[in-house]
C-alpha cells in the first residue's frame, strides 16, 4: 500500500537565513579569492607592460637559442615518453599483480618530488659518481650538463602525466574487444596497435600533450642536472631565470609566450575530452 499524504516528509517552511544568504556569500568569497589568485599574476604579466616594449625583448639574444633548446628537447623528450610509456601502461592497466601496482607507484612518483630532489637523483644515477657514471665513462659517454641531460630531467618529471593518462583510458577498454579480436586470431602486438591505440587515441593525445607541457616547464631538475649553458642546455625557463638578472621585460615577454602555449595546451585537451 502506498504511503499516505500525511506520512510523507515535509518540505521546509522557508530557507534559513544561513541557506539564504551567508552560505553563498561564503562560497562566492572562497572562490573569489582563489580566481584572483590566479588571475592576478597573469594580469600582471599582461598588463605591466606595452606590447612593443615585450617584442622588443624577444629579441634578446639569449631568446633565440633558448627557444631551439627547448623546441628540440621537448620534441625529443615526449617521443621518449610516449614510445616506452605506451607500452608500460599497457601492461600496467593489464595487470592485477602487486608488483604493477608498485611499478605504477614509482612511475608516479617524481609528479610529488620537489624539483631539486629529482636533480640531485638524476646527478646520483647519471652523474660521474652515480651509479651508471663509471659504465657510461668507460664507454665515452658523458651526460650531466649535456643536452641528452635536459632530455632527461624532462622525461623524468613528465613522463606520469601521460603513463597515468594512458592507464586510464587502457582501463576504460572494453575487455570484449580484445577478446574478440584474439579469437579471431589476431596477435597481441596487432591488438595492442590496431584495437587499444587507437580506440584510446583522444585520452593518450590529451596526456601527451599535458606531458609535453610540463616538459616545457621544467626548471629545477634540468638546472641541477644540465646547468644554464646558453645555446646548449639553457631552456626557456633557465632563460627567464637569468634575464630577470638584467632585463625583467626580457623575462616577462618569455613568461607571455610560456603561458600562451600552456593556455593553449589546456584549450586543446578540454576540446579533445569533449564527446
Amino acid at each position: 500500500m502506498s504511503a499516505s499524504l500525511s506520512d510523507r516528509p515535509t518540505p521546509p517552511a522557508g530557507r534559513s537565513p544561513l541557506d539564504a544568504i551567508v552560505w553563498p556569500a561564503a562560497v562566492g568569497l572562497a572562490s573569489g579569492v582563489l580566481v584572483l589568485l590566479v588571475a592576478l599574476p597573469i594580469a600582471g604579466l599582461l598588463l605591466t607592460s606595452s606590447p612593443g616594449a615585450l617584442l622588443r625583448a624577444l629579441g634578446d639574444p639569449m631568446v633565440g637559442p633558448a627557444l631551439a633548446v627547448t623546441a628540440s628537447t621537448t620534441t625529443v623528450s615526449l617521443a621518449l615518453i610516449v614510445a616506452c610509456g605506451t607500452p608500460l601502461a599497457w601492461l600496467l592497466a593489464r595487470s592485477r599483480t602487486r608488483a604493477a601496482r608498485v611499478v605504477e607507484t614509482l612511475v608516479h612518483l617524481p609528479v610529488v618530488l620537489p624539483p631539486a630532489v629529482a636533480g640531485v637523483a638524476l646527478l646520483l644515477a647519471f652523474g660521474r659518481r652515480g651509479l651508471l657514471g663509471p659504465p657510461l665513462a668507460s664507454l665515452g659517454v658523458g651526460l650531466p650538463f649535456s643536452r641528452a641531460a635536459v632530455v632527461l630531467a624532462q622525461a623524468f618529471v613528465a613522463a606520469p602525466f601521460y603513463v597515468q593518462a594512458a592507464i586510464a583510458a587502457f582501463r576504460r577498454l572494453d575487455p570484449d574487444l580484445v577478446l574478440v579480436a584474439r579469437t579471431l586470431g589476431a596477435s597481441r602486438p596487432r591488438v595492442f596497435f590496431t584495437v587499444a591505440v587507437p580506440i584510446s587515441w583522444p585520452a593518450l593525445g590529451a596526456g601527451a600533450a599535458l606531458s609535453w607541457a610540463r616538459a616545457l616547464g621544467e626548471f629545477g631538475a634540468t638546472l641541477l642536472f644540465a646547468g644554464n649553458l646558453t645555446g646548449r642546455t639553457q631552456t626557456l625557463p633557465l632563460a627567464i631565470y637569468t634575464a630577470l638578472e638584467s632585463d625583467l621585460r626580457a623575462a616577462q615577454s618569455l613568461s607571455i609566450v610560456m603561458v600562451a602555449v600552456a593556455f593553449a595546451v589546456l584549450v586543446a585537451v578540454r576540446a579533445g575530452s569533449r564527446p
